[in-house]
């Protein structure tokens, strides 16, 4: 497992909006976007492409195309659906997966109740969309899912990544083709589970608490 923190002060910058807490759904929305349109950008630099030839207004060339199959995208929801447009705004030739996952909160462990992705990914580049990084549990549930498939690269974006959920995926897929790309490395998990100072629970700022 690799892990990559994406440095850079626009990331920095707009982490900063994206954490305060008088930051509204709306705002939050589309900084989440922006954000990943960047982390999106880095996650993709060896993105699988083909020669395909060309002609412009000047002359014949040969250029690159996204090579077929097209990769996935595969939004853990419901937060990671905030995270799907900037993805696909970036990455449009692309296929959408879902993995839907909720924690228990007595265990802290993922729930699986929903599951919607193509039963061979062998052949396919595979990106998970998370916003947090907290325990692990629910990013390694799926990438999982998707080794079961058959993948063997996949990166996982997320915003927020605590240290016991790195070394969760450390431990569990050590010798596998799985690389996280970050916008920050926090502190750690508090004894409720949530990231410090993460950003509070993502779905909730996305869309509301919905109860």
């Amino acid at each position: 497992m690799q892990l990559h923190v994406a440095n850079h002060p626009l990331i920095d910058h707009k982490m900063t909006i994206l954490r305060d807490e008088r930051t509204e759904s709306p705002v939050f929305r589309s900084l989440v976007s922006e954000l990943v349109n960047l982390l999106t950008y880095e996650a993709s630099r060896d993105l699988h492409v083909e020669d395909v030839a060309i002609t412009t207004p000047v002359t014949d060339m040969v250029g690159k195309h996204v090579s077929r199959p097209l990769p996935l995208a595969v939004p853990i929801i419901r937060a990671g659906l905030g995270m799907l447009d900037g993805f696909l705004q970036l990455m449009p030739h692309c296929e959408v997966g879902f993995v839907g996952m909720r924690r228990n909160e007595d265990t802290l462990q993922p729930e699986t109740y929903a599951k919607r992705l193509p039963d061979d990914v062998s052949d396919r580049q595979c990106f998970v969309l998370d916003p947090m990084l907290a325990t692990g549990g629910s990013l390694a549930a799926t990438v999982e899912f998707l080794i079961e498939g058959g993948a063997k690269e996949i990166t996982a974006i997320c915003l927020v990544a605590a240290p016991e959920g790195v070394a969760l995926m450390q431990e569990r897929f050590p010798d596998d083709n799985v690389r996280i790309i970050v916008a920050a490395l926090d502190e750690g998990l508090n004894e409720q589970g949530f990231i410090v100072p993460g950003l509070g629970d993502a779905g909730d700022r996305l869309y509301g608490a919905a109860e």
